[in-house]
């Protein structure tokens, strides 16, 4: 299944790419020249999440900003599974056919276990990281572990799937970054559909389900990736990876990282707070070395 949505070129100014990978067709934006960075969103949202970030950096740099399996503009593939290893799986193709080298890798929520997963196994050809409220260790919190179970119980899954509660309660509900009707748009109507957001609802059930692949994670992020250049970017309002929780561990994971704390932003930094991220960005990591 491919979605139809067509995006408005004010709001999302960038050409289209398709790449054929394993499991399926998957839309990526690639913008600019210089050093590369992979941009990995995580859920419900897809690269439209990045669009502020990658305006502003693609005079400099090379952004790449793709839409995972299932979210976005990619297709919705027959037996996919939706799981975070497959997901990782599918980046590290792009990754490899595009012959990144020397990139840096961005990823929140779900995207920084995913790109954290792919890079994993090429540190050899990484730059650097940049996180941003995520976790790539097994949530423990009692909050984090019951939303997963409530997510999964079937009354949910269905409220998921059939009202696409992930979007109209999560991202755009009273919590939510301030959007304008344009920009919610684009958020909901990639997913207009049951079958259109069959990936979203596989996400929350990753909360336990991929408890085995985040403790891989835990032990190889900082063996393969921890002495890599590292930027923490942090909406310290976030209710879902409070900083309290996850900064230290981020800071025992890598030798060198800077701390950026986005005092007013919640969850999704990226709408929040993206000029002090890019600003973040090209003093961590300059285009020029």
């Amino acid at each position: 299944m491919m979605i139809g949505f067509v995006p408005d070129p004010t709001l999302y100014p960038f050409e289209s790419r398709w790449f054929d990978s394993s499991a399926g067709r998957v839309h990526y934006i690639d913008e600019g020249a210089g050093p590369a960075i992979v941009f990995c969103h995580g859920s419900p949202t897809w690269s439209f999440l990045y669009r502020h970030i990658v305006k502003s950096l693609r005079g400099a740099y090379r952004c790449i900003a793709v839409d995972h399996l299932g979210f976005g503009l990619s297709e919705r593939p027959v037996g996919f599974g939706y799981t975070i290893a497959e997901h990782t799986a599918v980046l590290g193709e792009l990754i490899d056919r595009l012959g990144l080298d020397d990139f840096v890798l961005m990823g929140q929520d779900w995207g920084g276990p995913i790109g954290l997963g792919a890079a994993v196994s090429r540190a050899d050809r990484v730059r650097g990281v940049v996180l941003g409220n995520t976790a790539f260790w097994p949530v423990e919190p009692l909050a984090n572990r019951a939303f997963g179970m409530v997510m999964s119980s079937r009354p949910a899954q269905r409220l998921i799937l059939e009202q696409n509660l992930l979007v109209e309660r999560f991202l755009l509900g009273r919590t939510g970054p301030a959007l304008t009707a344009a920009e919610a748009d684009h958020y909901r109507l990639v997913q207009p559909t049951e079958e259109a957001r069959r990936g979203l609802a596989v996400a929350p059930r990753e909360i336990r389900a991929a408890r085995p692949l985040l403790e891989q994670l835990a032990q190889d992020v900082p063996a393969h990736l921890g002495d890599k250049p590292a930027l923490a970017v942090w909406g310290m309002r976030d209710p879902v990876f409070r900083a309290k929780a996850c900064l230290p561990r981020i800071r025992s994971a890598f030798t060198a990282v800077d701390i950026v704390e986005l005092h007013r932003a919640k969850h999704f930094v990226q709408e929040d707070a993206p000029d002090r991220i890019a600003t973040a960005i090209t003093e961590r990591f300059p285009a020029r070395r």
